[in-house]
């Protein structure tokens, strides 16, 4: 009797070992991650490529959360930067990556929202007059404004002067804060009102609010005010940058007003891990509880919705002129 052969379907052997590697090969594939794609985005005017490109690695900080950061204290921000010549620093991969320091208008700023001026001297300024143009900074790759005392509109002339309290190693934070405060009082005697802000790095800046002086004179009275606190606390300070000179000592750098200097802007944010931000604030805020980096990008909105008072509101409206400290002393 003949026998019928049964169809079961099935591949032969070798037939089936092929397809499981085929099958096996495609799962691998398959299972590879793949590159995540950015979409350009609209950011007021200002388009933003690649926005989700992390700015800050250690607290992921991507770049659209900056450029929503700058929009969140703009109206805070802009008296202390618009119309003042710049200075940045530009990491475009981000922090931890290359970054450099720029003063014109090179490679990825070629943007009309950034302003171009030549000085007298034909050197060439760059400048911004909105939030548009902060914006574009921030798709360039910025992460640190840093301004000139001056404006655009009079440039020789200084219309604010910074101290910049900078902690050798060893210096506790208590010393920065009492020379914060010895400074305070000493152009509190000259009849200057003055401010203070984080820097976002190791110390304190004091600003001061001027009608406007040659960056000659401006220069000569920060340093008279600086060698004047090193000489009556020469354990204390120094009016040197040397290094080998500064530790345990705080520097009182008044360099930075001298002509084509500049000090990072408030508000701005730094090129340093956890992205603290260059913050105003009260003189009764100074103590064991405050310090350089304590705020950031990420509780900066925590911070300004618990104040009562912008620390800095009145400071528009300060007239005063330098005065002659060797006259103050007499």
């Amino acid at each position: 009797m003949a026998t019928t052969k049964r169809k079961t379907g099935r591949k032969p052997r070798a037939a089936r070992t092929r397809t499981k590697a085929k099958s096996a090969k495609l799962t691998r594939v398959a299972a590879r991650p793949t590159a995540k794609k950015s979409t350009a985005i609209e950011v007021g005017a200002v388009r933003f490529s690649h926005p989700d490109r992390i700015y800050w690695t250690d607290v992921e900080i991507t770049k659209q959360q900056l450029a929503a950061y700058y929009r969140s204290v703009w109206s805070r921000m802009a008296p202390h930067v618009i119309d003042r010549p710049l200075a940045l620093v530009r990491c475009p991969q981000g922090v931890g990556n290359q970054c450099f320091f720029q003063k014109h208008a090179a490679a990825g700023l070629t943007d009309p929202r950034i302003h171009r001026v030549k000085d007298k001297m034909g050197e060439e300024l760059i400048y911004i007059e909105d939030l548009d143009g902060l914006l574009t900074l921030v798709q360039a790759g910025v992460l640190e404004v840093h301004v000139w005392g001056s404006t655009i509109g009079d440039i020789e002339q200084c219309n604010r002067i910074v101290f910049d309290l900078d902690p050798g190693d060893e210096v506790p934070w208590s010393a920065v804060v009492s020379a914060a405060r010895e400074l305070h009082d000493r152009l509190d005697t000259a009849g200057l009102k003055s401010f203070v802000k984080t820097s976002g790095g190791k110390g304190l800046h004091v600003m001061v609010p001027i009608t406007g002086a040659d960056w000659e004179t401006t220069k000569d009275f920060a340093h008279d005010m600086t060698l004047a606190m090193a000489a009556d606390n020469p354990e204390r300070y120094v009016s040197k940058m040397t290094k080998s000179i500064r530790r345990g000592r705080i520097f009182i750098d008044y360099l930075r007003n001298g002509r084509g200097a500049t000090a990072v802007v408030a508000y701005s944010t730094r090129a340093r891990p956890g992205a603290p931000v260059s913050t105003p604030v009260g003189w009764d805020e100074l103590g064991p509880d405050l310090t350089p980096t304590k705020f950031t990008l990420l509780n900066m909105s925590r911070r300004l919705a618990r104040l009562r008072k912008d620390p800095w509101v009145d400071l528009a409206e300060v007239r005063q002129r330098l005065p002659d400290l060797a006259k103050t002393r007499r």
